[in-house]
Parts: C-alpha cells; sequence; structure tokens
C-alpha cells in the first residue's frame, strides 16, 4: 500500500475549557451556581467575596477598579473575551455528564439540614411502633412479616393466606389465627386504617377506631361494609330506601365517611420539602414592568487586588506561575458569570415582554410562545435559550413560575391568529369550576363552547388537557360532586 499526505480542510466545534465553564454557567440552577462558587472560592485563591474585602474599609467600588486596572497580558487563550453569541449548539452531554455539582467534597460534606434532617418512611414508623409494643417472639415475627408486605400507600400487597405461607417458609408452623390476630394487632398502629386489605377493610377499621358516641357511626359502618359501590355513585335515594333510614342520616354518615383517608400511608411524608429562589424579579412600576436580576442569593465576587499585585509579568517562578494562572481563571469566572447574568436578564425581559397579557391578566391570556421565537428576537441559538430557562424562576405579582412554563404550543382560532395552550388548559378549568355539579359539562360540551369563542379544537384535544389538569370525567365528577 503506497503512503502519501494530503491537504484537508475541515470546519469543526472548539470547545476550549473557558468556553465549558461559561456553557456550564449558564445552565446551573441558583442552588447549583451557588455551590460552584463556593468551589471556586475553595479552590482559586485570587477569587474572594466582596463583602470580606470591604469589611478592611475598602469600598466595594475601589475594590472592582483596582482589579479591572490589573495588567491584561496575562495568557493569550485568557484575553479574550465572552463572544455574544455561545456555540451552544453542541450536545450537553459532550462536555458534562450532569449539572450537580462539581466537587466530590461537597457530596461528602452535606450541609446543616442533611445532617440534622430526619426522613422517616412509613415501614420505619409502622417498625417503632412495633418495638414498642410487648409481643412474643412468635408474634413479633409474624407482624415483621406483615411490615414487610405493607406498601406506601398503607395497605397489605399479601393475602392472609399469602402471609401464612411465607411465615412458615423457614420450617415454622403457624396458625391462620395467629396471622390473624397479629394483623389485627398491627391495624391498630398509626396512621389509622394501616395495613388493610382493601379499601373497605381500610375504612372499617379507621371507623372502628372512632368513639362509640360519634354521630351516625354505625351507619357508616354498614355503608362501608356494604355498600361502597352505592356510596360512590352517590344514589342515596336507593341506600335510604334499602336500610329504612332517613336520606338525611345517609348523607350524614356519607360525609362521615368521606372524611376519612383512603391512603393511609399519604400521612407518613417521606418527600422532603423543596424551596425555590427565584433568579428573577418582575414588577410594575409607574405603568411599566421593570424586570430585575436577583442577586440576594448569589455572592459577589472580585479580584483580591493585593494578590493580582504580585503578579509578575517576566518572572517564570512556580510561585509567579501559579498567581498568574488562577488570575486567568479568576478572570475567565467573573467573565462567564457576568454573561450568565446579562443572557438570563435579556431573556426574562423578552419573555416579559411577549407575556404582558399574562401578568394583567392571568393564565387566559397566554400567548402561545417557543424557543424560536425568542431566540429569533434576541438572535441567539435555541439551544442557549433551553439552557437559560431549565431550573431558573420568575417572580412575578401572579406567583413563582418557571420561566419554561411561558413557552407553550398553539391552536389556531377562527380568526386565523393562534390561542395558547396553557390559555386553553386556565379556560377548560374555569368552565369546570363553574359547572352545575349535576349536570357536569362532557368533553364534547367544552368542545363546543371553545368553538363558540373561535378556537378551532378537537374533543381529543380537550380530554388530554383536561386529564393533564388531573381533572376527572364528566361521569365521575358527577358521582362525586352530587350534593353531600
Amino acid at each position: 500500500m503506497k503512503q502519501s499526505l494530503h491537504l484537508k480542510l475541515g470546519h469543526q466545534l472548539s470547545m476550549t475549557p473557558q468556553l465549558q465553564q461559561a456553557i456550564k454557567l449558564l445552565q446551573l440552577s441558583t442552588v447549583e451556581l451557588q455551590q460552584e462558587i463556593q468551589q471556586v472560592l475553595c479552590t482559586n485563591p485570587l477569587l474572594e467575596l466582596a463583602e470580606e474585602l470591604g469589611a478592611d474599609g475598602t469600598d466595594d467600588a475601589d475594590i472592582a477598579e483596582a482589579a479591572a486596572d490589573e495588567p491584561a497580558e496575562v495568557g493569550e487563550d485568557w484575553s479574550q473575551e465572552i463572544p455574544a453569541e455561545l456555540p451552544v449548539d453542541a450536545r450537553w452531554e459532550d462536555i458534562y455528564q450532569s449539572a450537580a455539582p462539581a466537587s466530590g467534597a461537597q457530596r461528602e460534606l452535606p450541609d446543616f439540614e442533611s445532617f440534622h434532617s430526619v426522613t422517616e418512611s412509613l415501614r420505619d414508623h409502622l417498625y417503632w411502633q412495633l418495638n414498642l409494643t410487648p409481643m412474643s417472639d412468635a408474634d413479633r415475627a409474624i407482624a415483621t412479616a406483615i411490615i414487610d408486605a405493607v406498601s406506601e400507600d398503607g395497605f397489605l400487597t399479601l393475602g392472609v393466606d399469602e402471609l401464612l405461607e411465607s411465615c412458615n417458609a423457614d420450617g415454622s408452623s403457624f396458625e391462620h389465627d395467629e396471622i390473624l390476630a397479629v394483623l389485627h394487632r398491627v391495624q391498630q398502629f398509626d396512621p389509622p386504617g394501616v395495613a388493610a386489605l382493601d379499601l373497605r377493610d381500610c375504612l372499617l377499621i379507621q371507623l372502628g377506631q372512632l368513639s362509640a358516641d360519634t354521630p351516625h357511626r354505625n351507619l357508616a359502618r354498614t355503608l362501608a361494609d356494604r355498600h361502597l359501590t352505592l356510596i360512590a355513585e352517590g344514589d342515596y335515594a336507593t341506600l335510604a330506601r334499602r336500610l329504612d333510614t332517613a336520606e338525611d342520616d345517609i348523607r350524614a354518615a356519607v360525609r362521615l365517611i368521606q372524611s376519612l383517608s383512603p391512603r393511609p400511608g399519604d400521612s407518613i411524608r417521606t418527600d422532603e420539602a423543596g424551596y425555590v429562589n427565584p433568579d428573577v424579579s418582575v414588577r410594575k412600576h409607574e405603568g411599566r414592568w421593570l424586570v430585575t436580576l436577583n442577586t440576594e442569593f448569589t455572592p459577589k465576587l472580585c479580584i483580591n487586588p493585593y494578590y493580582a499585585s504580585q503578579v509578575q509579568r517576566a518572572d517564570n517562578s512556580p510561585e509567579n506561575r501559579y498567581l498568574r494562572d488562577h488570575l486567568q481563571e479568576a478572570r475567565w469566572f467573573l467573565r462567564s458569570l457576568e454573561s450568565r447574568n446579562e443572557t438570563l436578564l435579556r431573556v426574562a425581559h423578552c419573555i416579559v415582554e411577549m407575556q404582558q397579557g399574562f401578568l394583567e391578566r392571568g393564565p387566559e391570556a397566554m400567548k402561545p410562545m417557543v424557543l424560536a421565537d425568542v431566540a429569533a428576537q434576541l438572535q441567539l441559538h435555541e439551544s442557549t435559550i433551553s439552557r437559560v430557562t431549565t431550573q431558573k424562576y420568575l417572580d412575578t405579582p401572579r406567583g413563582i413560575f418557571e420561566l419554561k412554563y411561558f413557552f407553550s404550543s398553539h391552536v389556531n382560532t377562527a380568526s386565523g391568529g393562534e390561542c395558547s395552550s396553557t390559555a386553553i388548559r386556565a379556560m377548560i378549568k374555569k368552565m369546570i369550576a363553574g359547572e352545575n355539579c349535576e349536570r357536569p359539562l362532557s368533553d364534547s360540551r367544552i368542545t363546543t363552547l371553545l368553538q363558540e369563542q373561535g378556537i378551532q379544537i378537537a374533543r381529543r384535544t380537550v380530554a388530554k388537557y383536561r386529564e393533564s389538569l388531573k381533572i376527572a370525567s364528566s361521569s365521575d365528577r358527577k358521582r362525586f360532586k352530587r350534593k353531600a
């Protein structure tokens, strides 16, 4: 095979470390950005908190001016400014696996709340009660098997026969009555109704734990034991006729049943509360909507002027190279942070300008908007808009919303215009909220009402939007919305 040399021209996207850092900061949420800043502060002595430097009487403005006046000839790779349009259309997975904190040390040292918060599951709660309950070793073994079979909803995932088979798998000789006896003891644990076999059993357990003088308790137990189907259908007249009881008493007993928990395990929450720090705020001032960047949760950084003054241009000693390299990194980090904030503010301002109807009148006035609309107006790439709006939140007079909330598809109108899917969902929700309880609006009727308003929409689309709002069908709403 003959060897030869060839020249080939090509175009390739070069992802420098500096550009990668700019993209990374653009992607991070507020909490992740705080963690990234703390990590950089720990590893770069040239970066300092402005509050710390200003504590000795030095004004923050003087600090920033001193840092800006430092020599700029610190390296060819670091002297360039961040381009106005970052080439961030490359795949994010090619650079970073996730937006998690970069430091493994921070994962090893969780915050104060992680040390002291207690997250208890339903099984842990049941085991804690079991340890406080006097039992024989045999009964405790059965109770342990029962608790292991309890789901997160609080119901048993195994029947009594299956529990008996499981307990005797190791060669024991438990009887059916022993399993039932221990099961009844576990069913008296907190939360009420736990370890029930089904919904009927769950309601009967909870009613049995009420005091004997509770009004309509006995009637409620009869209804829960034999007539759950008629209760679900709201057929109180038939119930009153079958039980030879006044219909008002039936309604009172049903209200007592409705006050019980159909999912006992929901009372033991294992999810930690989530808190959102809004990145941008919008308020109306003198008839105009003003968009401001929320810097309350982001530390103010600057370059330490003393260390920066120690950098010598012609000195190639290890100490001077260490300071020079970290000065380069500090300057690029500040530029990347400034670019992130500027891009976020521009995108938020564009969204507020296009969605003023939402701020003025609510979700029904939401305009259809996609990433390409904002990208075209700001002359940025769609992937840039996507990363800026991911896990970034806008604080408005109507609440805190993720920036992605303002992007939605559209449905054509009879006049040739467009209507946002978010606005249509708000209309559907408003129609259902004001419907007649005895005659709920069907999907077909909602479709007709929307078409009368000029919105061209199909019934299956209405059904999809209704289900996304977690609203039951008209037949189910009629069943549960009847007068109780």
